[in-house]
């Protein structure tokens, strides 16, 4: 492979993870806003809030770990390494 089809294929992997990273920041961001929004006055509604705050951890967490993958590829290819 030459290395020009390379340079094309870093590149079109890094404008790939760099979409993907705001995919995963936008997600996190609504996960946020969801926290900031607090919680409802109503007990019941307020019960299913705690319930999804667990879940929304979780997913928050992952998403984390995927970003910091991701960053860490992004640094990887910038660098040329």
């Amino acid at each position: 492979m030459s290395k020009q089809a390379n340079i094309t294929s870093d590149e079109e992997l890094i404008g790939v993870l760099e979409a993907k990273r705001q995919v995963l920041m936008d997600r996190l961001e609504a996960i946020n806003q969801d926290y900031r929004r607090g919680l409802d006055a109503d007990s019941e509604e307020r019960a299913q809030q705690l319930e999804n705050a667990e879940v929304l951890e979780g997913i928050a967490e992952v998403t984390m770990t995927e970003l910091e993958k991701i960053n860490q590829e992004l640094l990887r290819l910038r660098s040329g390494s």
